[in-house]
């Protein structure tokens, strides 16, 4: 009987100590995932950065030809002409929020993304405790002590008529 009780807990301890790694293991790629996360949330930033340089070049140097046309027309820069060129700026500066405001929302749903991820193994980690204590209780459960953790008719056929064990054949 000590044998199997022995094994009983032998197998509960192996099934919680998997439980207990599986746990472990979906945290650490949750954490991992979330790191990829971030990264790309770096790097839309990062583009979302280099994007808006090219656009302010793009509006410098076509506010630069609209003066230079403005110049060489001989139409004074006043009045109508200097009007759309700080329409043409306003709208340059919109442009270029949008950029900034359309990166913060990808890198703010990436971050987010990134924190469930964190989350979830957090959760998995919970679970496999758990159910690795679940696994062990389990174990423990299907142990008498003073008995046999067998049936009447299980014990009489292992032992035998006599006293002396047969085993089941």
């Amino acid at each position: 009987m000590c044998t199997l009780a022995l094994l009983a807990v032998g197998g509960s301890l192996i099934s919680a100590g998997g439980a207990l790694m599986q746990g472990q293991q979906q945290q650490q790629m949750a954490n991992m995932q979330a790191k990829a996360y971030e990264q790309q949330a770096q790097a839309d930033a990062q583009a979302s950065a280099f994007e808006q340089a090219q656009e302010r070049k793009k509006q410098d140097l076509l506010q630069a030809q609209a003066r230079a046309q403005v110049g060489a027309s001989g139409v004074a820069a006043t009045g109508s002409p200097t009007e759309v060129m700080a329409a043409n700026a306003a709208q340059n500066q919109l442009d270029l929020k949008a950029i900034q405001y359309g990166s913060q929302l990808r890198q703010n749903s990436l971050q987010t993304q990134a924190d469930i991820s964190r989350y979830s193994g957090k959760q998995a980690k919970t679970a496999s405790i758990f159910q690795a204590g679940g696994n062990i209780f389990g174990g423990m459960k299907s142990i008498q002590f003073g008995n046999s953790a067998f049936s009447p008719n299980a014990s009489a056929a292992i032992i035998g008529a006599r006293g002396g064990y047969v085993g089941l054949y």
